[in-house]
């Protein structure tokens, strides 16, 4: 090989020979751009693609240092990676945007030599833009599995669509609003979310004011009366609207574009999704394909919500029809509550009664049917009237009863499981007008007498034996205890106690506890503020109470066997 006048990668090229000709031309030819630094940094050789990305002619460029012919990228990563393969003396590859390309990436590819620095530039733009399509698609993908799971599979489909807004964010837009539409025709915002956090509570609050502020002629508006899905800049939905609160959290929140599309099920629109982009940010066809299969899925979760509506109101008009009002007791007093669970869906098989047996014994029960619909109320309906019946009929204590009732089901309701409790009032045999309680409990929380001083005294273990329908010829225990003139029995149902994130432990103490706050008070409120301070006004299940009290005067009705009791 002859003398060489200068190297590629530390690679000799002879001057003159073919071979160092053709590698020239090879140079001069290929897609990529290549040029070399010497030690000093300075640009020895620089190919036609070279000079084509550089936008210089080479002949200015050879000779001139790196650093001079590209300020910008002193102190820069480049500079830090260039240096470090030299120090090193390891070849090393990354990506950049080109210097002054608006797009595209390049991959750079550094070779450290003896001689100098040889620098190969690919243009990487094709295959960055087709992995960053391909990662798009698979979180459109992604987006509509999670969509799906959580509007079918949650039983509280109305939450699972104020959570929507968070699952679009930031896979298809920078802002979401969710809004239904209740079956009286009232639009209301269920759920927001940015993928700013600063501007989440800027979007909560616009949510708060929107709906009543923005004008008829609004995308929001137009698609809520028409079903017709918007894109429009935000500048020209804040021209339409007036000065206030509503519009000055819109500016605030400065997006560029809202794209609005309707929620649609059996012909009716039923809400919209309100989409808000910041500026460079657009939805392509496939982004906003996969839009309209989200406001599609929302659409029918809605139109479930309105179905769980109608069978909650259904079910809640049955459930109070057979819920009576309770009697009269004499000297004692009856007070009853329901109160329907605040997700449509589980409203169901909650039930109270209070009743005289045919020796006018009064008899108090508490029961709950295994289920939350229609059917699980019908049930109830049923076995409340059965154990009306065993209960008057038969005169019995109320272990009988129950096991009367459990045989009942085994017989003619082989598919329903319930838990009940069964108390009854009834005079002490003392002689002196006292009385006392007695008690069966088929796997339901256990009852609570409270004493005039406060004392509360939970009537067996935290669930009772075991609850119907499960085996009829098991043996049922009955307990009675002696009731104190003033004294408040409360029956009651779980979801008085049981609240998500809380054991029943945890409940049962808390009932126990603001039960001795209640000393005193007239029955009515008691039961009334019983139930707001333990459900603070979300109950999550439906409750079920009946409470009694006993007059702090001799009881005499009681004393004879209950006479004087009166059918409600």
């Amino acid at each position: 090989m002859g003398e060489s006048d200068w190297r590629l990668g530390g690679f000799p090229v002879p001057r003159g020979e073919r071979h160092g000709a053709d590698l020239v031309r090879f140079l001069e030819t290929m897609p990529a751009a290549f040029c070399f630094l010497d030690t000093q940094w300075r640009f020895r050789y620089v190919n036609a693609e070279a000079e084509r990305l550089m936008n210089r002619p080479r002949g200015e460029v050879i000779g001139e240092s790196l650093w001079d012919a590209f300020p910008h990228i002193s102190g820069s990563y480049i500079e830090e990676t260039y240096r470090a393969a030299v120090a090193t003396g390891r070849p090393v590859t990354f990506e950049t945007a080109p210097h002054g390309a608006r797009e595209g990436w390049a991959e750079v590819r550094v070779w450290p030599g003896p001689d100098g620095l040889a620098v190969y530039v690919l243009d990487a733009t094709d295959r960055r833009d087709a992995e960053a399509s391909a990662r798009r698609a698979t979180a459109r993908t992604s987006l509509l599995a999670r969509v799906s799971a959580e509007l079918t599979g949650e039983l509280d489909t109305e939450s699972a669509l104020g959570r929507l807004a968070q699952l679009v964010v930031p896979v298809l837009t920078d802002g979401c609003i969710v809004t239904v539409v209740d079956r009286k025709g009232r639009a209301r915002d269920v759920g927001s979310w940015h993928a700013d956090p600063d501007r989440r509570p800027l979007m909560q609050r616009y949510t708060v004011v929107r709906l009543d502020s923005l004008p008829g002629t609004s995308p929001v508006a137009q698609a809520l009366r028409t079903g017709t899905p918007a894109t429009e800049p935000v500048d020209a939905v804040l021209r339409l609207m007036r000065p206030g609160p509503s519009r000055d959290l819109l500016a605030a929140l400065h997006p560029e574009t809202a794209v609005v599309l309707p929620l649609t099920a059996e012909d009716r629109t039923v809400g919209v999704l309100t989409l808000y982009l910041d500026a460079g940010r657009t939805l392509d066809e496939e982004d906003l394909e996969t839009a309209r299969q989200v406001a599609a899925e929302a659409g029918r979760a809605v139109a479930r919500v309105h179905r769980q509506s109608e069978q909650a109101q259904l079910a809640e008009a049955l459930q109070r029809s057979l819920l009576t009002d309770p009697p009269a007791m004499g000297d004692a007093e009856i007070v009853v509550r329901y109160v329907p669970a605040a997700e449509a869906a589980r409203v169901g098989g909650d039930w109270y009664d209070a009743f005289p047996q045919r020796d006018g014994t009064p008899v108090l029960v508490i029961g709950d049917v295994v289920g939350h619909d229609t059917a699980a109320a019908a049930s109830m309906g049923q076995l409340r009237a059965l154990l009306r019946g065993i209960a008057h009929y038969s005169g019995a204590g109320p272990a009988e009863v129950l096991r009367g009732l459990d045989e009942a089901i085994a017989d003619m309701h082989t598919d329903t499981l319930a838990t009940a409790a069964v108390a009854r009032i009834e005079p002490s045999g003392e002689g002196d007008g006292a009385s006392r309680l007695r008690w069966a409990n088929a796997g339901h929380p256990p009852p609570i007498v409270v004493a005039p001083d406060g004392t509360a005294t939970v009537l067996g273990g935290r669930i009772g034996d075991l609850m119907l329908g499960v085996d009829c010829t098991a043996e049922r225990p009955e307990s009675a205890l002696d009731l104190v003139p003033g004294a408040t029995v409360l029956l009651y149902t779980d979801g008085l106690i049981e609240r998500r994130g809380s054991t029943l432990d945890e409940g049962m103490s808390r009932l126990v506890d603001q039960l001795a706050t209640l000393v005193g008070t007239p029955l009515e409120e008691f039961c009334d503020a019983l139930l707001e301070e333990m459900l603070q006004g979300t109950p999550q299940d439906d409750v079920a109470i009946v409470a009694v009290r006993l007059s702090t005067s001799r009881p005499r009705d009681l004393e004879r066997s209950g006479r004087g009791v009166r059918h409600g």
